[in-house]
């Protein structure tokens, strides 16, 4: 990965099991580290983020080579992961913790999430108005480790199976016809 070429982008889509480990198949994302951000407790634990009074979501913070993959094929991932019209919740995951939101480093990054989500819009692909908060990134904190690479180490866990492992699967099916994953076997 070319060091002149590297990015950091953070955002929160529900439940980050699912968004990370969709993230950690795409060409040129080196690193998708599932975590908290945009609360007021520092070094948060999942347990007290479930409780919905950290203010804190759950977040993946991609590291990716913008020389491979752009911030807008990021984006389109993304709003392709998570229905962006869910308020507060991603199916039966509800809670702040799960709300749909971008986290911006500044007002140019600011302004190509705004583009995103009106390219999202126009796509047609929700219905519904879109809750997407955008807001001024301040601080990541890295989830526990057991959450890192979750559903690769543990695809029979109850709700890997019944949640994560469908979204995956359809994942790989359009991004990989896209020629967009790390490689075709996966």
């Amino acid at each position: 990965m070319d060091k002149n070429n590297v990015q950091q982008i953070t955002f929160g889509g529900g439940c980050f099991w699912c968004v990370e480990s969709c993230f950690n198949m795409l060409k040129g994302v080196e690193s998708a580290i599932s975590g908290y951000s945009g609360g007021h407790k520092d070094n948060p634990t999942y347990e007290e983020v479930c409780t919905g009074e950290t203010g804190h979501a759950e977040v993946v913070q991609i590291t990716y080579d913008s020389s491979i993959i752009s911030y807008e094929q990021l984006m389109d991932v993304f709003f392709f992961l998570h229905d962006p019209t869910q308020l507060n919740r991603q199916g039966n995951d509800i809670g702040t913790q799960y709300r749909s939101v971008i986290y911006y480093k500044d007002q140019m990054e600011k302004a190509k999430a705004e583009e995103a989500i009106q390219k999202s819009k126009e796509s047609g692909r929700w219905n519904g108005e879109y809750v997407t908060e955008l807001t001024q990134f301040e601080k990541f904190w890295p989830a526990e480790q057991y959450h890192q690479g979750y559903y690769n180490e543990n695809p029979t866990q109850p709700y890997c199976s019944a949640v994560v492992g469908p979204k995956i699967q359809k994942f790989k099916k359009y991004f990989g016809e896209l020629g967009m994953l790390e490689t075709d076997s996966q």
